[in-house]
């Protein structure tokens, strides 16, 4: 895609607009029909919206991983695990998307006396650098894969504008991940270990999963037995809740589980609470 295009909030692309509204609803739909939705976390807010801004909501559109390399990311996202592509765009600059998108950031540099771009903060404005995006349907929600690359860098491969952010550790604050169900007559403990194999099969060493054993060495993380790769729990308000964390290909934090039982019980009945105060 060769357009050098920028990105505003008015009436930039029809066709556009109305697929990201699709997938939108997809999504919403999606969640809807999970026996197992998401928990409310605090009390329904009145129908007319009046002091909470969680009834002005529909639900989650999208969840967006900023990729180093586009062409595998997407490979991953797709081919391994399966998502459907909705559309493709590119090559965004000019003053209103750099704004959009990262003003804040450039503030915060600014504020320390720093350029900009030595922290990483890519120059939309000048269009130095362009944005990409695709976007991933699943059954439940839409990913959208994002990469910075270089004017002069072609599209989808290659290096992004800056390095990847090393802290993906789930216990650093502001980290974020993806969860994905897994459904309920696959076998969790094989599913890892496929998912391990296919990714390797198509070089993406940073595919790597957990275990519920230690493990000194990724020698000993990778011979560790097939029933390690899940954590089962089996008590509590959790019970019923299977679970394993793992890097996806740019070394983005990923979740499978499945929700069983007790679990599902607690999903669901907060689900319909919501549904009924809705």
């Amino acid at each position: 895609m060769e357009s050098k295009h920028e990105l505003t909030g008015g009436s930039h692309d029809p066709q556009r607009r109305e697929l990201m509204r699709a997938a939108g609803m997809a999504t919403v739909a999606g969640l809807a029909g999970l026996s197992a939705g998401l928990p409310s976390m605090a009390q329904a807010a009145p129908a007319d919206g009046r002091g909470v801004l969680g009834a002005r909501l529909q639900g989650v559109q999208h969840v967006g991983i900023t990729v180093q390399n586009m062409d595998r990311a997407f490979e991953f996202y797709t081919q391994v695990l399966g998502g459907t592509e909705i559309m493709r765009d590119g090559d965004f600059q000019g003053e209103v998307i750099h704004n959009t998108l990262l003003l804040t950031e450039e503030l915060k540099a600014r504020e320390r006396q720093v350029n900009p771009r030595t922290l990483g903060i890519p120059d939309l404005r000048g269009g130095a650098q362009r944005l990409d995006v695709r976007f991933i349907q699943f059954d439940n929600v839409v990913i959208e894969l994002l990469q910075y690359r270089d004017s002069s860098q072609p599209q989808g491969s290659g290096a992004s504008f800056a390095p990847p952010h090393a802290n993906t550790s789930p216990a650093f604050p502001t980290s974020m991940h993806v969860c994905f169900y897994i459904r309920d007559d696959v076998d969790f403990n094989q599913f890892v270990r496929d998912l391990e194999a296919e990714a390797a099969k198509r070089g993406m060493a940073n595919v790597k999963a957990n275990r519920i054993i230690s493990s000194a060495s990724e020698k000993e993380r990778l011979s560790a037995p097939l029933n390690s790769m899940t954590n089962r729990i089996t008590s509590g308000k959790s019970d019923g809740w299977t679970l394993m964390y793992a890097k996806g290909p740019e070394g983005e934090q990923l979740e499978f589980v499945q929700v069983r039982g007790q679990a599902r019980k607690v999903f669901g009945r907060a689900e319909a609470l919501r549904r009924q105060a809705g």
